[in-house]
């Protein structure tokens, strides 16, 4: 489903740059690579980074230094 969705961004992207300037037409087609990329990347098993654990305690930068009152 992720593939899908990067494939209609990449098709978007693509049909705009056919009616863009030069320099925004090779940006937009820059970027619908990296869309395809993107979905084939999903397509072909890539695993994506898991989140980062949420912290039980506020770091320890906030309890170091001066107190304010």
């Amino acid at each position: 489903m992720e593939q899908e969705f990067y494939q209609g961004l990449a098709q978007r992207v693509r049909g705009m740059a056919e009616k863009a300037d030069p320099f925004t037409r090779r940006r937009l087609l820059d970027l619908a690579k990296r869309y395809d990329s993107k979905g084939g990347a999903a397509g072909q098993g890539a695993t994506e980074r898991p989140l980062p654990v949420p912290r039980t305690t506020p770091p320890a930068s906030i309890f170091s230094g001066p107190g304010e009152a």
